[in-house]
Protein backbone atom coordinates (compact mmCIF):
# COMPACT_ATOMS: atom_id res chain seq x y z
CA UNK A 1 0.00 0.00 0.00
CA UNK A 2 1.30 3.48 -0.65
CA UNK A 3 1.43 6.37 1.33
CA UNK A 4 -1.23 8.82 1.67
CA UNK A 5 -0.70 12.14 0.67
CA UNK A 6 -2.66 15.14 2.70
CA UNK A 7 -4.70 17.58 -0.13
CA UNK A 8 -2.70 20.88 0.16
CA UNK A 9 -4.89 23.80 -0.64
CA UNK A 10 -3.63 26.60 -3.17
CA UNK A 11 -3.39 29.52 -0.58
CA UNK A 12 -1.80 27.27 1.72
CA UNK A 13 1.08 26.21 -0.95
CA UNK A 14 1.33 29.93 -1.37
CA UNK A 15 2.00 30.70 2.60
CA UNK A 16 4.96 27.92 2.37
CA UNK A 17 6.20 29.33 -0.55
CA UNK A 18 6.92 32.44 0.59
CA UNK A 19 8.01 31.41 4.21
CA UNK A 20 10.62 29.61 2.60
CA UNK A 21 11.44 32.34 0.37
CA UNK A 22 11.87 33.89 3.61
CA UNK A 23 13.92 31.78 5.07
CA UNK A 24 16.10 31.79 2.22
CA UNK A 25 16.53 35.19 1.82
CA UNK A 26 17.31 35.24 6.00
CA UNK A 27 20.13 32.96 5.52
CA UNK A 28 21.40 34.78 2.74
CA UNK A 29 21.73 38.15 4.43
CA UNK A 30 23.70 36.17 6.84
CA UNK A 31 25.41 35.37 4.04
CA UNK A 32 25.69 31.28 5.92
CA UNK A 33 26.10 28.24 3.29
CA UNK A 34 22.92 26.15 3.17
CA UNK A 35 25.67 23.28 4.98
CA UNK A 36 26.25 25.35 7.93
CA UNK A 37 22.23 26.19 8.45
CA UNK A 38 21.43 22.27 7.78
CA UNK A 39 24.26 21.16 10.22
CA UNK A 40 23.34 23.32 13.05
CA UNK A 41 19.13 22.84 12.47
CA UNK A 42 20.43 19.10 12.36
CA UNK A 43 18.99 18.25 9.08
CA UNK A 44 20.52 17.56 6.03
CA UNK A 45 20.50 20.22 3.01
CA UNK A 46 18.42 18.55 0.68
CA UNK A 47 15.69 18.81 3.83
CA UNK A 48 16.85 22.86 3.97
CA UNK A 49 16.52 23.11 0.27
CA UNK A 50 12.87 21.63 0.57
CA UNK A 51 11.95 24.07 2.92
CA UNK A 52 13.69 27.24 1.04
CA UNK A 53 10.76 25.79 -1.69
CA UNK A 54 8.32 25.32 0.83
CA UNK A 55 7.41 21.67 0.61
CA UNK A 56 4.28 20.86 2.55
CA UNK A 57 6.05 17.13 3.38
CA UNK A 58 8.83 18.32 5.60
CA UNK A 59 7.68 18.48 9.35
CA UNK A 60 6.60 21.57 10.70
CA UNK A 61 9.70 20.42 13.28
CA UNK A 62 12.49 21.01 10.51
CA UNK A 63 10.92 24.45 9.76
CA UNK A 64 10.92 25.67 13.72
CA UNK A 65 15.03 24.46 13.96
CA UNK A 66 15.71 26.16 10.81
CA UNK A 67 13.77 29.18 12.48
CA UNK A 68 15.51 29.24 15.34
CA UNK A 69 18.96 28.81 13.73
CA UNK A 70 18.24 32.10 11.41
CA UNK A 71 17.19 33.65 15.12
CA UNK A 72 13.84 34.12 14.22
CA UNK A 73 12.13 31.37 16.10
CA UNK A 74 10.31 34.35 18.08
CA UNK A 75 8.29 34.68 14.94
CA UNK A 76 6.44 31.29 16.14
CA UNK A 77 4.37 32.81 18.64
CA UNK A 78 2.08 35.28 16.29
CA UNK A 79 1.04 32.26 14.96
CA UNK A 80 -2.78 32.67 15.60
CA UNK A 81 -2.16 34.97 17.57
CA UNK A 82 -4.84 37.63 16.62
CA UNK A 83 -7.60 34.93 16.17
CA UNK A 84 -10.40 37.46 14.67
CA UNK A 85 -12.96 34.63 13.60
CA UNK A 86 -12.65 33.08 16.95
CA UNK A 87 -12.81 36.19 18.91
CA UNK A 88 -15.78 36.80 16.75
CA UNK A 89 -17.91 33.57 17.70
CA UNK A 90 -17.09 33.87 21.62
CA UNK A 91 -18.38 37.32 21.45
CA UNK A 92 -21.11 36.07 19.78
CA UNK A 93 -21.88 34.14 22.64
CA UNK A 94 -23.15 31.45 20.35
CA UNK A 95 -24.84 28.62 22.50
CA UNK A 96 -23.25 24.96 22.88
CA UNK A 97 -25.74 22.55 23.04
CA UNK A 98 -25.55 21.14 26.64
CA UNK A 99 -25.81 17.08 27.01
CA UNK A 100 -27.39 16.01 30.35
CA UNK A 101 -25.21 14.20 32.89
CA UNK A 102 -25.64 9.77 32.46
CA UNK A 103 -27.25 9.74 36.02
CA UNK A 104 -29.80 12.71 34.45
CA UNK A 105 -30.87 10.80 31.62
CA UNK A 106 -31.25 7.06 32.88
CA UNK A 107 -33.62 9.11 36.06
CA UNK A 108 -35.18 10.85 32.92
CA UNK A 109 -35.66 7.51 31.58
CA UNK A 110 -37.01 5.06 34.15
CA UNK A 111 -39.70 8.19 35.15
CA UNK A 112 -40.70 8.06 31.11
CA UNK A 113 -41.17 4.08 31.83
Amino acid sequence: MGRERNVIFPSIQQSLLEVGENIRLARLRRKWSEALVAERAGIARNTLRAIEKGDPNVTFGSYVNVLFCLGLDKDLRLIGRDDVLGRKLQDAGLPTKARASRARRLVKKRNNE
